[in-house]
């Protein structure tokens, strides 16, 4: 694996939406950065659901080895 590829932004902070839909808010290097913007836009919004989740499809789009 290459620096580059090392460098991806590959978690990511959604919001869950109906019929298993999501909007992609931001993008992290490390889970740690991810899940404490996860965590301020639930308290500045608790009405909607978000998450952080790891972004497959990068990695897979990429042929990239985890």
């Amino acid at each position: 694996m290459t620096y580059g590829d090392r460098l991806r932004k590959r978690w990511a902070v959604v919001r869950l939406l109906p019929n298993m839909q999501r909007v992609d808010v931001g993008w992290f290097y490390q889970y740690s950065d991810a899940d404490g913007y996860a965590k301020t836009l639930r308290r500045l919004d608790p009405e909607f659901q978000f998450e952080v989740v790891f972004d497959v499809g990068l990695v897979e789009r990429q042929g990239l080895q985890i």
